[in-house]
């Protein structure tokens, strides 16, 4: 072996490939099979590249040649890098909801990185769920990481206008129901919003996320918004990858960047940015991860004197791409800053903190990212947490992408215990529902389905999109997509599969929504609540075995981030026993 690192005894590789004997022997030459010589087993730092890249994840496929540029880094900086594959938890294809594998998936880049010898880890996420999976799993070993987003699609263009994923099919399914748009335009403009690598160009979860990371101070200052096929993608990769590997030296671990700060910072950009519903399940999953608590009413606290500063889709008007040209997040963070809305201190994984990551941070132009004293939505306008006898344990509902007439809105519920059931005759002429119905859609919780699948945000029925209805008060236990819009309140707990309110709503009751007031009440006396809470029976179980059952045994509740509660809190990255 060659001559030792100066601090190579205290690598944690090294109980690997510093290691005599056998042991050593079977670590050392089973790697020297791939080409590597002696001289990369001499204490170095050695760099976990995990890669979520898959091609049933179309979010995340190209993710293999970022690995790449990650490598060249690690490489540049003296680091011995490693790629290993992750499974990629994609939105736009699994089934019954990607959410279902979170959890998953951040138990197994946990047990990867434990596993294995480690020093450090880059993650290279993409869709929604990735992001988050992959930050709960390392937040969880603790040795220093730092993730890399693969970037947004280039701009949907259709017809000679801007089109964004996820938000456009919202919009075109209500034109194709409405009679105001063709089947055949519709499949055109299937090609038309998808025209690049990279995940969803709107303001949607997977953006969220991205901009999440980057505020949390996990990932480098810039790179959430860079589009996935623009070089500077894959200069800030390699950019990473040299950083890690002084991350290593450094010691500086995620324990020490994902402080009670951080996460209140996080929760105010997503506020600015008009971010998705779900960073709230996110954030709250893995702040248990690191002992920070956060409880539903932090996130409408912190929010109710941010402003919301990007005039992005589905809130506003522009994409990824055009927020990403106007200056970014680093824009969005120094405007922040500078209205003293931000913890200016905490340290990021450039070892510096925010504030003085983004000091020299430009913004071009009011269009796109607007000035604090000047927003695109007044503060007050983001996410708002709902409290009452319908959702004691909360729910929240976006303001920026709800209608305003319906913020106060008292009307008749109309319900279904499943979205099949309201799919089945949303389209019949004769449906007793009008624009002031409440439409309550429920067993869509986390246990309920399971999973808790983007299904809250149901198209409205189709007698009144043709009657020119363009928006209807929607209350449902489950997620909706962060590309989605209307006025939708989400994630309502407890949930109606465990006999949260939500499973006692009748049809003909009465519902009142009072953004405002922070209020969603269920018209109905207590004693009649008790009545209908003594013979409500909890549907049977729709799994008796597998991973699903897993789930639905130990998964907790919207309120507590929808994690297993066994996986809270940090296990630590002890260099596991011997296995020969």
């Amino acid at each position: 072996m060659a001559e030792g690192h100066p601090h190579s005894s205290a690598r944690r590789s090294q109980a690997w490939f510093g290691a005599a004997g056998r042991g050593g022997m079977v670590y050392r030459s089973w790697l020297r099979n791939q080409g590597h010589g002696p001289e990369v087993f001499d204490g170095r730092p050695v760099i976990g590249v995990a890669v979520s890249a898959s091609e049933l994840a179309p979010c995340n496929a190209h993710l293999t040649r970022v690995a790449e540029s990650v490598k060249r880094g690690v490489w540049q900086a003296g680091g011995f890098p490693l790629a290993f594959p992750t499974m990629a938890t994609g939105e736009t294809l699994m089934r019954p909801t990607a959410m279902l594998y979170r959890n998953l998936m951040a138990m197994e880049v946990e047990e990867l990185i434990r596993a294995n010898p480690l020093d450090g880890v880059v993650l290279l996420s993409g869709c929604d769920k990735t992001t988050p999976a992959m930050l709960m799993g390392a937040a969880s070993v603790d040795l220093p990481a730092l993730m890399v987003t693969g970037g947004p699609m280039l701009n949907g263009k259709f017809q000679g206008r801007d089109v964004g994923s996820g938000t456009a099919v919202w919009q075109m399914e209500a034109e194709v129901k409405a009679g105001r748009m063709t089947e055949e335009e519709c499949f055109f403009a299937e090609g038309c919003m998808a025209r690049s690598d990279g995940h969803c160009m709107t303001m949607g979860t997977a953006s969220t996320m991205a901009c999440m990371a980057e505020t949390l101070g996990m990932q480098l200052p810039g790179s959430a918004t860079w589009p996935a096929v623009d070089m500077r993608r894959y200069e800030t990769a390699q950019r990473a990858g040299r950083r890690i590997v002084e991350m290593v030296e450094e010691e500086l671990r995620p324990s020490e960047i994902l402080t009670r700060e951080a996460f209140e910072n996080a929760i105010r950009t997503n506020a600015a940015i008009g971010g998705s519903t779900n960073a709230i399940i996110h954030l709250t999953a893995l702040a248990g991860r690191v002992g920070v608590r956060l409880d539903a009413e932090d996130f409408d606290r912190l929010a109710r004197d941010v402003p919301t500063l990007l005039n992005l889709m589905p809130s506003g008007k522009y994409l990824m791409e055009d927020f990403c040209y106007a200056g970014g997040l680093p824009a969005v963070h120094r405007e922040l800053v500078r209205a003293g809305l931000l913890h200016s201190g905490g340290v990021t994984v450039t070892g510096r903190p925010l504030a003085e990551n983004v000091a020299d941070a430009e913004r071009t132009g009011d269009e796109v990212i607007t000035p604090v004293d000047a927003p695109f939505q007044p503060a007050g306008s983001g996410t708002a947490v709902l409290r009452g006898n319908l959702c004691p344990d909360g729910a929240v509902v976006k303001q920026s992408a709800a209608s305003a007439h319906l913020l106060t809105h008292t009307g008749t519920a109309r319900v279904f215990d499943s979205p099949e059931a309201y799919h089945a005759v949303c389209d019949d002429p004769d449906l007793d529902v009008d624009e002031n119905t409440v439409l309550v859609i429920r067993g869509a919780g986390p246990k309920g389905y399971p999973g808790m699948p983007e299904v809250s945000n149901v198209p409205l029925p189709a007698k009144l999109l043709k009657a020119g209805v363009t928006d209807m008060v929607r209350v449902c236990d489950g997620r909706m997509s962060g590309t989605g819009y209307g006025t939708v309140v989400l994630h309502v707990a407890p949930e109606a599969a465990v006999g949260g309110p939500l499973a006692l709503v009748r049809d003909g009751d009465t519902i009142t929504l009072d953004v405002p007031r922070r209020s969603l009440h269920l018209d109905v006396t207590d004693e009649e609540l008790a009545r209908r809470r003594a013979a409500w029976r909890a549907p049977a179980p729709r799994h008796d075995s597998g991973y699903a059952w897993l789930y639905t045994e130990h998964v907790e509740g919207a309120d507590r981030g929808a994690d297993f509660g066994f996986l809270r809190g940090c296990r630590g990255h002890a260099v596991p026993r011997d296995s020969h």
